[in-house]
């Protein structure tokens, strides 16, 4: 790289799936875009987090799954192959490297500049190469901040001595614990809590709240509690840590309660910040270390001018992947038609409006059983003051459960929206779920009335019969 400085139409901090799908729809628009990233294209979600977690947990629920078949329960009894497993997550992660990422980049025509990307005035990048020079990138219409999340470390005593895993060890890790603590009972906690269990762990939750999940609907922290329980994880509601120091190769563990509790490791799984403290934020009028606030064209507010867009976990509307890159194809198409002088839709449900952010946001679980989510929470619905009906059925009761495996338990939920005969949420419960989730975003993005949805005829004998019932159940 001899060049100095370059000029583009997009600049995008951050290649993640996020940054690289905002550069690609801004080049689909006919505008020039380049990346600059200082670690692995790809992000977060390819080396350390969705692909790996999903890798190791994949087996762990096909062999949950299979566990309920009749004449395969006895060929899964055993333990699992550690190895095979830890050799898949790592060809799932591409071994931690990015030449297929920087080959697809280089297929829709994308710069790459590798470095530490930082603002340093209204569409002006300076970029600290690996080799320790200095380039100047320029832009023309648009700097999109891309640069994701990170695990937020709880203050907690002695927690820079210990060297605690947070999410991106709990992925990548090559030995298994014997004894692994984890602090938390979100997302993170419970997948990586199953995954772990099964491959030879002792694991302890110490969760702060008194159930799992609790952003979701109860029943399915509930479920999950119980497969979590019935694999031997010890979890401990009510629970605080207050310090932590190292001894002898173990983590030593205070409790608030003043016990004691010892493990070969601890992950903290306490939530997330915003990766922002170095980008340069201050030069631009804006604080380091905040989230993006942004609209739902993902320009964020409070900068003259309107050239600076922040999207995915940067702006703290939906941290999941898959949304990140839904805002992404927004923001690149928003960007090319304001390059171009042309009409913004940003109405609700418009071509340049995030809607979904606020509506339909899917979400699944990957424990056993599995949870799957999207719109409201009856908590949800209720704050807001929305007129909802909770109808609650019983999966167990579907008859492509019966074919799913025996001793089937599960829950579903759907919350209709009296005055407009919609959908606006639905939490699925049960082994297969995942599998559900996109027929419900659909019925909760699309508006779809109920009267509409009867006409949706579910196969027979499959779980998404379910919805059948559901209906039928808020018929009466």
């Amino acid at each position: 790289m001899t060049e100095t400085t370059r000029t583009y139409d997009v600049i995008v901090i951050g290649g993640g799936p996020v940054g690289e799908n905002v550069a690609e729809r801004a080049r689909a628009a006919g505008l020039t875009a380049v990346i600059v990233e200082r670690e692995l294209l790809g992000g977060e979600c390819s080396f350390w987090a969705c692909d790996p977690s999903k890798a190791l947990l994949r087996p762990v629920v096909a062999r949950a799954d299979a566990s309920r078949i009749p004449g395969l329960d006895p060929a899964v009894a055993g333990p699992l192959d550690v190895a095979a497993v830890l050799a898949h997550r790592d060809r799932m992660s591409s071994y931690w490297k990015d030449e297929d990422q920087v080959d697809w980049l280089n297929s829709v025509s994308v710069d790459l500049v590798r470095g530490h990307g930082r603002l340093t005035g209204p569409k002006q990048v300076a970029v600290h190469t690996p080799e320790g020079d200095t380039m100047a990138l320029t832009a023309r219409h648009a700097v999109a901040v891309s640069t994701g999340s990170r695990a937020a470390l709880p203050p907690i005593s002695g927690v820079d001595t210990v060297r605690p895993w947070t999410s991106r060890e709990a992925t990548s890790a090559d030995q298994v614990p014997g004894r692994l603590a984890v602090v938390g009972g979100g997302v993170v906690a419970v997948e990586m809590a199953t995954a772990w269990q099964a491959l030879g762990s002792q694991v302890t939750m110490l969760v702060r709240e008194r159930g799992l999940l609790d952003r979701m609907e109860p029943f399915a922290g509930e479920l999950v509690t119980d497969g979590l329980r019935e694999a031997g994880v010890d979890i401990r509601f009510d629970t605080t840590v207050t310090a932590l120091a190292r001894e002898d190769g173990e983590v030593r563990i205070t409790l608030g309660d003043g016990g004691q509790l010892a493990a070969d490791e601890i992950l903290l799984a306490t939530g997330r910040a915003p990766q922002t403290r170095d980008v340069g934020l201050e030069t631009v009028g804006l604080t380091p270390g905040d989230w993006l606030t942004v609209d739902d064209t993902f320009r964020v507010t409070g900068v003259d001018g309107g050239w600076l867009y922040a999207v995915g976990d940067v702006n703290g509307r939906a941290l999941m992947t898959h949304q990140g890159k839904y805002q992404a194809r927004i923001a690149g198409a928003v960007i090319g038609a304001r390059a171009k002088g042309e009409p913004v839709d940003d109405a609700r449900w418009g071509a340049h409006a995030a809607t979904a952010d606020h509506a339909a946001v899917p979400q699944v679980v990957f424990t056993t059983p599995e949870v799957a989510a999207v719109g409201l929470t009856s908590r949800e619905a209720e704050q807001s003051g929305r007129r909802v009906a909770v109808v609650d059925y019983d999966l167990a009761q579907v008859a492509g459960a019966h074919q799913y495996g025996a001793d089937y338990r599960g829950w579903a939920r759907m919350l209709v929206d009296t005055d407009r005969d919609t959908v606006v949420g639905v939490t699925f419960a049960g082994p297969g779920v995942g599998e559900l989730v996109h027929s419900a975003t659909i019925a909760v993005a699309g508006e779809v009335p109920l009267d509409r949805l009867w006409h949706a005829v579910p196969a027979f004998p499959t779980l998404g019969e379910v919805w059948l019932r559901l209906l039928e159940t808020h018929r009466g």
